[in-house]
C-alpha cells in the first residue's frame, strides 16, 4: 500500500471486506488458519494475498500492485474461503478469524479462467507489435490459464484513436482492461489526477478531465501511471526511429549522454537482476550502435550543483546580510521536470522558490552545442544530441520551448531506459557480455556527487559535500563523505548540518543551521508545499524534490516491474559506484573547472552561464563575485 493518502478516501475502504471487526487491543497477535490444508500462523489483520506469499503460494494478480492501495477490482486473485457463499478477493480480505482457505480449487481455476476470458472480450488490438508483448501481464496470465480462444467474441473494430498529444505519454484505451492501476498511480501515489474512471457498468472507462487529449489537462509527464499499466494501454512516446535515422546520417554528429539511474537499471532488461550497475558495458553498446561519442550525464550534474548551490548561497547573503524581504527561501531543486511541472500547475504562486538552474540533461545539451561545437569545430546545426533518462517527463522537457539557449534545440530526444534497451536488442547486441570502455572527452569524468543525483537524496547530498567544504575549507562532517539524513526512502526527510568557522568570505553563514528537506513522489511534494503555504518553513533553506518515487531510479522510464525492493536495489548499485571512484565532490571535477576557466568566465551563476544554464537571465549585479 502506499505510504502516501489523498483527502478523498482511499479505494481500499471502498472495497475491503471484513469478516468481524479488529480489537485494537489484539493488534500485533497471530492468527492460525489453514491455507489448502496447510496449518500455518500469519499476523491479524494480513490479507489472503500476503499469508500466501509468504508461505511461498502464488496467487495471480492484476489490478494490484505494492505501491498502490488496494482496489479489488480484477478477480483474478479470487480464492475460496470455508463459509463465505462466494469466492473472494484474496489482495482484499483481511484475515480476523481462524478460516480455511483453499488457493487453486476447480472452482478457483474456472472463475479465474471466466475472468480472463471477460477481459480479453474488451482487449482490442493483436499482441506481437504491442508495446508490452512478452511484459504483458494479462497475456501471461491467459497463457498461465490456458485462455487461447476469445470465448466471448471480441471487438470488430477499434473504439479510441491512440492519443500521442503528450511528448511523454501515449494512451491506447482499446488495450485498456480497467484494472484502475492509473488511477491509483495518479491519483493515490501522485495525487495528481489527471486520470478517473468514469461512467458506470459496461459504460465505465478510463480517461481525463472532459475526455481531452492528455497534453491539454493537468498531467506531470512523470509516466508513474506507464510503469503499473499490466497491458499495453499506456507507454512512451518513442523517439528511436528518428535517433536510428540519425545515426544513418553521415553528415550528422550524434552524441548521447547517459544518466547514472538508466545504467544501475538496464540490467533488469536483459534477464540480470536489479542492483547490477552496467556503465562500461553501455558505453561499448552504445558506441558499436552508432553513436559518435558517449558522455556521462554526471558531468553536468556536477555542473548543475556548482550553479545550484551557488545561488542558494546568493539568496542567503541577501537574506542574511542585505536583510533583502524579496528574497525567496527555501530554494527548491529543479532538476526533475515532473516536479517542476507540478508547482506550475498547482502551486504557481510559489514558482519564486525554484532554482534558475536547468537540469543537467538540459545543461548538457546547451553545453554541446555551444562549448563542445567551438573546441571541435563542428557546426551545432549538425549535432544531434541524445539523452537516456530514466524519465518519462525529460521528454517534454527538452521539448520545452524555451530550451534553446544554444540557439538551437538543446537536446534533440529523449530516451527512456527501456526504449533504450530494446535499441541495443535491435542492434543485436547482448549487453550483459560486452567489454567495459569509458566515457568520451571532454565530458567523461565526473564525480560520484554527480551519481548519485539518482537517488532520492542525491541532488542534497551532492550540494552538501560542496557547499560545506566551500564554506568552512573542510570536508562535510559525515564518515566516508556519506550524509545519511539524506538517504533512505522515507516520503519526507528534513535534518541540518550546522556551520561553524567559516571561511572569511562565507562569515555571514557562521553559527548558521543550514536546514533542508528532501522529499520525492509528489504526493510527499504536496504535503511540502502544503507546510510552506501554511508558514511551516520559515526557518527551511534548502529543499530537494523528486517527482518519483524513490527518486530518478524510480523514474516512469525505467524497467518494469517497479517495487521498493527493486528501487532499494538499484540505489545500492548508485551507493556502491560512488564509494568505488576518487573523485567524489562537484567542485574537484577538472573537466567542470576547465568550462569555468575557458568558457563561463564570469563564474557559477555569472552572465554566459546565466544565459546558457538557467531559465532566465538575472543581472550579474545581483549575485556575489
Amino acid at each position: 500500500m502506499s505510504n502516501t493518502q489523498t483527502s478523498r478516501a482511499p479505494i481500499s475502504q471502498q472495497t475491503l471486506k471484513v469478516a468481524r471487526p479488529i480489537d485494537p487491543n489484539s493488534i500485533g497477535a497471530t492468527i492460525t488458519i489453514e491455507i489448502n490444508e496447510k496449518i500455518v500462523q500469519v499476523p491479524l489483520g494480513t490479507t489472503i494475498l500476503e499469508a500466501c506469499k509468504e508461505n511461498q503460494i502464488r496467487i495471480p494478480t492484476l489490478c494490484h500492485h505494492e505501491d498502490l492501495c488496494i482496489a479489488g477490482v480484477c478477480r483474478i486473485c479470487v480464492v475460496e474461503v470455508d463459509g463465505q457463499r462466494t469466492l473472494q478477493a484474496a489482495c482484499a480480505y483481511p484475515i480476523t478469524s481462524k478460516i480455511k482457505i483453499k488457493t487453486s480449487s476447480e472452482k478457483v481455476r474456472k472463475a479465474r479462467r471466466h475472468v480472463i476470458d471477460l477481459l480479453l472480450s474488451e482487449h482490442y488490438g493483436e499482441c506481437y507489435s504491442c508495446v508490452k508483448n512478452k511484459g504483458c501481464e494479462l497475456r501471461a496470465l491467459a497463457a498461465e490459464y490456458g485462455v487461447d480462444t476469445l470465448t466471448f467474441g471480441h471487438p470488430e473494430k477499434k473504439k479510441h484513436e491512440i492519443d500521442r498529444s503528450s511528448f511523454s505519454v501515449a494512451r491506447d484505451m482499446d488495450k485498456c482492461v480497467l484494472c484502475r492501476r492509473c488511477v491509483r498511480t495518479c491519483i493515490d501515489l501522485q495525487e495528481v489526477g489527471a486520470l478517473e474512471a468514469i461512467g458506470r457498468g459496461d459504460a465505465t472507462h478510463i480517461s481525463t478531465f472532459m475526455q481531452k487529449p492528455l497534453a491539454e489537462v493537468i498531467c506531470i509527464n512523470c509516466g508513474q501511471c506507464i510503469n503499473r499499466c499490466p497491458t499495453g494501454a499506456l507507454f512512451t512516446n518513442d523517439p528511436s526511429d528518428e535517433i536510428w535515422h540519425a545515426i544513418d546520417d553521415p553528415t550528422k554528429h550524434v552524441v548521447i549522454q547517459t544518466a547514472p539511474s538508466p545504467r544501475a537499471a538496464i540490467c533488469e532488461e536483459f534477464g540480470m537482476e536489479a542492483g547490477t550497475s552496467l556503465t562500461g558495458e553501455l558505453n561499448t553498446a552504445l558506441k558499436r550502435i552508432g553513436f559518435d561519442k558517449v558522455f556521462d550525464t554526471n558531468y553536468t550534474a556536477d555542473l548543475t550543483i556548482m550553479e545550484e548551490g551557488t545561488e542558494l548561497l546568493n539568496r542567503l547573503k541577501k537574506a542574511l546580510v542585505d536583510k533583502d524581504e524579496t528574497v525567496k527561501l527555501p530554494q527548491f531543486t529543479s532538476c526533475s521536470p515532473g516536479w517542476v511541472k507540478f508547482i506550475e500547475h498547482f502551486y504557481p504562486e510559489y514558482l519564486d522558490h525554484l532554482s534558475t538552474a536547468k537540469s543537467p540533461q538540459q545543461m548538457f545539451g546547451a553545453i554541446t552545442k555551444t562549448f563542445y561545437a567551438d573546441e571541435y569545430k563542428i557546426d551545432p546545426a549538425d549535432i544531434i544530441t541524445v539523452a537516456v533518462m530514466p524519465c518519462a517527463a525529460k521528454k517534454f522537457e527538452c521539448n520545452r520551448p524555451e530550451m534553446n539557449s544554444s540557439g538551437y534545440k538543446d537536446v534533440d530526444f529523449g530516451l527512456t531506459t527501456r526504449e533504450l534497451a530494446k535499441m541495443i536488442k535491435e542492434a543485436g547486441i547482448f549487453l550483459p557480455e560486452m567489454p567495459k570502455t569509458k566515457f568520451d572527452d571532454p565530458f567523461g569524468e565526473a564525480s560520484g556527487a554527480g551519481l548519485i543525483f539518482g537517488a532520492t537524496g542525491g541532488v542534497m547530498e551532492a550540494a552538501l559535500r560542496t557547499a560545506y567544504e566551500l564554506i568552512t575549507g573542510r570536508e562535510v562532517p559525515f564518515n566516508n563523505l556519506k550524509i545519511e539524513p539524506c538517504r533512505g526512502f522515507e516520503g519526507i526527510k528534513q535534518s541540518t548540518v550546522k556551520l561553524e568557522n567559516c571561511l572569511p568570505e562565507y562569515s555571514f553563514l557562521e553559527g548558521v543551521n543550514l536546514n533542508f528537506i528532501v522529499a520525492h513522489g509528489t504526493a510527499n511534494a504536496r504535503k511540502v508545499m502544503e507546510m510552506l503555504k501554511a508558514g511551516e518553513l520559515k526557518d527551511i533553506h534548502f529543499i530537494e524534490i523528486m517527482a518519483c518515487p524513490g527518486g530518478c531510479l524510480g523514474g516512469g522510464g525505467q524497467p518494469i516491474p517497479t517495487s521498493p525492493e527493486i528501487r532499494k536495489k538499484r540505489a545500492q548499485a548508485i551507493y556502491s559506484e560512488d564509494e568505488s571512484l576518487t573523485l567524489r565532490k562537484s567542485h574537484e571535477n577538472p573537466h567542470v573547472k576547465y568550462l569555468y576557466d575557458k568558457f563561463l568566465t564570469d563564474g557559477p551563476c555569472g552572465h554566459k552561464s546565466h544565459e546558457l544554464l538557467h531559465t532566465h537571465y538575472v543581472k550579474r549585479g545581483d549575485f556575489i563575485a
